[in-house]
């Protein structure tokens, strides 16, 4: 067989076929995915009804390893918020125990059953009496929620989604300020 040949059947096997929203040729079967002209990229088929569009979410470089996802050869995943990520980085980012988007913060998967742990967690661990009554502003980065919650050593609770992916706003411990009088 031909170099030519096997070029072409290397060509097939791999299903490409040519987007003209994306204006480059791309593999894996046209009748596998759909162009987005918010995102301004093709995705799988199963995103189609259930993807978050992030306007030209694929026209700049992945959050982890900075190569340019659009005309990326490796296998790229869009997450719960539509941002885009190479699948490997963010498997390499959860073998570190890193489960938010880089970009914006918000959960990156389904974390109802850390969720759900993290709350026997927080029954189990009384506080001291002295922050028994302490609370604290916290902005939640799953929903966008700003509230005043009860202070507990291991984690804020959003009392709007349930979510434990906060972070502490204001009403943290006071900084002293160094001052010569």
């Amino acid at each position: 067989m031909s170099d030519s040949c096997v070029t072409l059947l290397l060509q097939i096997s791999k299903k490409q076929y040519h987007c003209d929203g994306c204006g480059i040729c791309r593999t894996g079967g046209i009748d596998n995915f759909f162009h987005c002209e918010k995102c301004g990229c093709c995705y799988s088929n199963v995103l189609k009804d259930s993807h978050h569009c992030v306007e030209r979410a694929m026209h700049h470089n992945c959050p982890v390893c900075f190569e340019y996802l659009f005309d990326s050869t490796m296998d790229i995943s869009v997450l719960h918020c539509g941002h885009t990520i190479h699948l490997e980085c963010l498997n390499e980012m959860r073998v570190h125990h890193h489960f938010s988007c880089p970009v914006c913060s918000r959960s990156a998967c389904d974390m109802t059953d850390a969720w759900q742990k993290l709350d026997q967690e927080v029954a189990a661990t009384p506080m001291p009496e002295f922050y028994q009554k302490k609370m604290v502003w916290i902005l939640c980065n799953d929903c966008g929620a700003k509230s005043s919650v009860r202070f507990h050593v291991l984690a804020q609770k959003c009392p709007g989604c349930s979510s434990y992916n906060t972070r502490e706003t204001r009403g943290g411990p006071a900084i002293a300020a160094c001052s010569r009088v």
